[in-house]
């Protein structure tokens, strides 16, 4: 049985990982300041906010973890936002408007990706819900139309015109 040597990536696929990267970070480091500008206006501490996003996994206790808690929280968050990233770059490869129309895309992209988490991964999560009032639900889709889906689709359009 002869060894195969290392397979070579085509220029597309080996530089993917850079806009999926950028605009996750970015996507994630907006969305979690306004998560902890919108809580601590209510008197939620950014620590209380990370642990609940914990508890996602590790079910209630977390509420009452520490910094450990939190941080597993922060991880999550970051997973979440690197993903939703990953799925609009995919995306994009196959339906050209999003990336030719990044603030239309990206605001639909970001009311998606809120109903995605409130009814889809919250729900299917270990977290207790939370109580649900029609500025909370107008505040989350803006939110997330704004601090979601805009940096992503503005950082995939701008590295899908980048050159090489």
């Amino acid at each position: 049985m002869t060894r195969a040597g290392p397979v070579a990536l085509t220029a597309p696929r080996a530089m993917s990982y850079r806009p999926v990267l950028a605009a996750g970070l970015l996507c994630g480091a907006m969305d979690i300041t306004a998560a902890f500008i919108n809580s601590g206006i209510r008197g939620v501490s950014p620590t209380r906010v990370l642990r609940y996003i914990a508890a996602g996994l590790l079910g209630p206790p977390a509420r009452n973890g520490g910094l450990a808690s939190a941080s597993l929280g922060l991880i999550c968050h970051f997973t979440i936002a690197l993903s939703a990233a990953a799925v609009f770059y995919f995306a994009s490869r196959k339906i050209s408007f999003l990336a030719e129309q990044p603030v239309i895309s990206g605001i639909l992209y970001g009311v998606a990706v809120y109903f995605f988490m409130s009814q889809v991964v919250v729900p299917l999560s270990a977290a207790p819900p939370l109580q649900a009032s029609v500025a909370s639900v107008l505040i989350g889709i803006g939110i997330h139309m704004i601090c979601v889906g805009l940096p992503i689709a503005l950082t995939i359009r701008w590295y899908s015109r980048q050159p090489g």
